[in-house]
């Protein structure tokens, strides 16, 4: 399909900060739609940055202007995090955001009462069903290898958000409380500075933030973020906004369908597109956005997502943040169903992730296809990535020479796609010979895993790739 460039776009698309307010139309024939996104919370791309700068929205209220008369007049609002895009949206300046869960629930529950800037829950940007999409982090230097090992020092966090959540979470679960770290409220890239510096032990927080660190070396992971609950982000609307011009919301819902689409069918340019409009490490947007990455992309409101809201309000409100949130009443994905049409029921029942690693292994000479074992590396100079059964095949890849800007392995515990080079691996004998060498995310699983594993040893990424070597001349 040709796509519109935001430069030839037929309608205006004003890029401006979130200080620009979204009324003021030029002539009463001009309907002004203010878009809040999170350019760097990388999940929400697709009702975001990718749907920005592949032209989506404004290609779409193009044709609704060809039926309406009506001029459309786009206007994009980037914050760091949700809270202040709430503030925006009771503002009246923002018409349209997307968020994550705690964020969004906070969103619904102050506009509840607000007539004119009252919101609903339209669609659902991307999802990991376990938590993982936040994650604590320590400096590289750190001995801490659990949750427990924090106990007494400062973490960073964004107080409020879903990773603040997912931090008391793990604390509960490794039977502390949230009196036993010094909580330090922070946005996610002051929280990073703080960690990079020594400031503070650890960093709680959500995408893209915990792998950044990770990848840049600065850091490693604690807790990936399993709690057992999902976490997402969302779109909300105004209702009044989208009941007075309901072509917009459609068309909204169209882009975000079509940048969803674009996404599962190009994850390699698509992420290069999102970390050249973000300054992002195109690596680590792949890593969350790519084939088995650790975001699944689906519009869809499921029905467990509701309930991971449900979940999360009793903290919100020990926190203050909210006091009532009717979901039932919040919930309207009725314009989704419209636009999917028969194909809603299907997706939204769909807990499969649509994007998975695919291909043939050409060193150990199989196909792939299993998302709990498939691998990914990415050969600094292609455009495209090389794809392995299994993360011990991967590593027989790269100990054959070349150089990699990344490789890309699921946890041996959690299936969670990690940094294959940042990962602890543990040697197993006993296995398979291309399932021998295996990842996990954090020091302590590939411990206890060693412990339970007759003659099995844990190393590092060096090490592992020594000991593919070994295997490809056995």
């Amino acid at each position: 399909m040709k796509r519109l460039s935001r430069a030839g776009a037929t309608v205006m698309a004003v890029l401006l900060t979130t200080t620009a307010c979204a009324t003021g139309a030029a002539d009463s024939d001009t309907v002004v739609v203010a878009v809040g996104y999170q350019s760097k919370t990388i999940n929400t791309v697709t009702a975001g940055t990718l749907m920005r700068e592949l032209g989506l929205l404004e290609e779409k209220l193009a044709e609704a202007g060809a039926d309406s008369g009506k001029k459309y007049e786009v206007t994009w609002h980037d914050f760091a995090s949700g809270p202040p895009l709430t503030a925006e949206m009771i503002a009246g300046k923002v018409h349209i955001g997307s968020m994550g869960d705690y964020p969004l629930s906070v969103n619904g529950a102050k506009t509840a009462n607000l007539g004119d800037v009252k919101t609903r829950w339209v669609s659902v940007t991307g999802y990991n069903l376990r938590g993982s999409l936040n994650q604590v982090v320590v400096p590289s230097s750190s001995n801490a290898k659990t949750i427990a090992d924090l106990r007494g020092k400062v973490v960073s966090t964004s107080l409020g958000s879903t990773a603040h959540g997912n931090l008391v979470s793990a604390l509960d679960s490794a039977g502390m409380a949230v009196e036993d770290v010094k909580l330090l409220g922070q946005d996610p890239p002051v929280g990073v500075t703080a960690l990079e510096s020594g400031q503070v032990a650890a960093l709680a927080q959500f995408v893209p933030f915990p792998q950044r660190v990770i990848f840049s070396g600065e850091g490693r992971l604690l807790h990936d973020g399993n709690t057992g609950v999902p976490t997402f982000h969302g779109v909300v609307a105004n209702e009044r906004y989208a009941g007075e011009h309901p072509e917009v919301l459609r068309a909204f819902l169209r882009a975000q369908l079509e940048a969803t689409e674009y996404l599962h069918e190009n994850p390699l340019e698509a992420a290069l597109k999102v970390a050249e409009a973000t300054g992002l490490p195109p690596e680590v947007v792949y890593l969350y956005n790519g084939p088995n990455g650790a975001v699944t992309f689906d519009p869809t409101i499921k029905r467990e997502l509701i309930d991971a809201v449900r979940t999360g309000l009793p903290f919100l409100k020990e926190l203050g943040a909210l006091e009532e949130l009717d979901v039932d009443a919040f919930v309207d994905d009725k314009p989704l169903a419209d636009v999917l049409g028969e194909e809603f029921d299907a997706m939204t029942a769909s807990l499969a992730n649509p994007a998975t690693i695919t291909g043939t292994d050409e060193v150990c000479d199989t196909e792939v296809g299993d998302p709990k074992t498939a691998s990914e590396a990415w050969p600094r100079e292609a455009s495209s990535t090389t794809v392995a059964a299994t993360a011990t095949c991967l590593l027989r890849l790269v100990a054959r020479g070349g150089t990699y800007r990344a490789l890309y392995v699921p946890d041996t515990a959690s299936g969670t796609r990690i940094f294959g080079q940042a990962a602890t691996w543990v040697n197993d004998p006993d296995a398979a010979e291309n399932a021998r060498l295996l990842p996990f995310g954090t020091v302590a699983d590939a411990e206890e895993y060693a412990e339970g594993k007759s003659g099995a040893t844990v190393l590092d990424y060096p090490s592992a790739l020594a000991a593919a070597r070994d295997l490809g001349k056995e």
